[in-house]
């Protein structure tokens, strides 16, 4: 047998991944996320400004330091399902939200520039029902 470097291995090497469904489910994944936002009720959280006025290229990349969907990318129990990162579209996509469900947790029109991390958590819980 001959000592390689990982760097050579992954030179030679290709890598097969299972091909295994997450986990978590649609209901799971978004329980997940308004628990994680009920951890820190009183958190200030960044609002995304217009998501209804953006045509939707515009709006998928729409993120924001601090927003309730960055709360759910540090977790890396979510990001292990396969969330890849902050952005509008990424969320919309990973908890399987239509754009009205995601504007109803995101959008400033709702609640001003910043909201509590429980408002922002009950949003969350109304598109799990």
């Amino acid at each position: 047998m001959r000592h390689q470097t990982l760097d050579q291995l992954h030179a030679v090497a290709k890598v097969h991944r299972d091909p295994t469904p997450p986990a978590m489910d649609r209901t799971q994944r978004l329980e997940r996320w308004s628990v994680l936002l009920e951890r820190q009720p009183n958190r200030l959280l960044t609002a995304l400004t217009g998501t209804e006025y953006r045509l939707a290229p515009e709006r998928d990349v729409m993120r924001g330091d601090g927003s309730p969907i960055s709360v759910a990318f540090e977790d890396p129990i979510l990001r292990d399902e396969g969330l890849k990162d902050d952005t509008y579209g990424e969320a919309k996509r990973f908890f399987e939200l239509s754009d009205d469900e995601l504007h109803e947790i995101v959008c400033y029109c709702h609640v001003g520039e910043t909201m509590q991390s429980s408002w922002a958590a009950l949003s969350v819980r109304a598109a799990i029902g």
